[in-house]
């Protein structure tokens, strides 16, 4: 586990030049230990090659956009896991690569990927409830879904937006101009990784959850809150001096956090665990 993390450290060191499907990929030595990443990328390659030669010479760059998606979504099939949203292995590339199967934002990593290495300039954008790709033209931005591929008119992505927005009319449309912001690379990985850790609370995996909580500590090491959540997680599988450490340091940092009784009350009982442990 520490070589694989030392790997993800390596790749998510600086913000500049991240490479985002390799890191992407990475994600799914927590679940495939033996996956072989230069082999899957090097698969990705394949595709792109396959890509190019059905790209003529001369093309504009809504022609090389409607060629990537008919190749994309309709030759290999990509497309949203409708039949199993949660499945974890909608986030493991190599998995979605071989079932033709993900959610939009794995479908998006893939996407961006292929496109890059055509021409296409194109960026993610972290949209609530559904990650979407945004395409600069020399027209405008066109907004993807990439589930299919559709272009999304502004009424549509306001009609998307309306769960999540508590103000309705103007308010909306400025709210959708900001969200509609291209996501970093960094931005991306984190919403992956929460993605998996919301899969794996709800269905109490935690030796899982806690694998994507060492990561999400590496990669956002700004945020205390991963480390108060890297502790319960230790706290769930008797990990007790870890989750101890943890969350210690969280209300040190924290001492008037909203939630700062509940972590008080789990240390209370870490360090009950811990004293009994000692004297047995």
């Amino acid at each position: 586990m520490t070589r694989v993390l030392d790997y993800f450290s390596a790749l998510v060191a600086e913000d500049d030049g991240l490479p985002l499907t390799e890191t992407a990929l990475s994600l799914a030595q927590d679940a495939y230990p033996d996956v072989d990443l230069q082999a899957t990328l090097a698969e990705i390659d394949e595709l792109v090659v396959r890509l190019k030669r059905r790209m003529p010479e001369e093309v504009d760059l809504m022609q090389k956009v409607g060629i990537m998606n008919r190749f994309f979504f309709r030759e290999l099939g990509f497309a949203g896991n409708v039949n199993d949203y949660y499945d974890p292995d909608n986030s493991h590339l190599n998995i979605v690569l071989k079932r033709r199967r993900g959610i939009p934002i794995s479908l998006a990593v893939l996407y961006l990927e292929m496109a890059e290495q055509v021409g296409i300039p194109a960026r993610g954008v972290s949209f609530p409830g559904h990650f979407l790709l945004r395409v600069t033209t020399p027209e405008g931005e066109v907004m993807l879904d990439p589930t299919n591929g559709k272009s999304l008119s502004e009424p549509e992505m306001v009609e998307m937006l309306e769960p999540f927005v508590t103000s309705a009319g103007d308010s909306i449309s400025r709210a959708l101009r900001m969200l509609l912001q291209p996501a970093t690379q960094r931005e991306v990985i984190a919403r992956m990784l929460g993605n998996l850790k919301s899969i794996y609370l709800q269905t109490e995996r935690w030796q899982r959850l806690l694998a994507v909580q060492e990561r999400l500590v590496i990669l956002l090491p700004q945020s205390i809150e991963e480390v108060r959540d890297r502790g319960f997680a230790y706290a769930r599988l008797d990990y007790l001096r870890p989750a101890l450490e943890d969350l210690e340091r969280y209300l040190g940092d924290r001492p008037d956090a909203d939630d700062a009784t509940v972590v008080e009350s789990q240390l209370h009982e870490l360090r009950q665990r811990t004293q009994h442990d000692d004297r047995d």
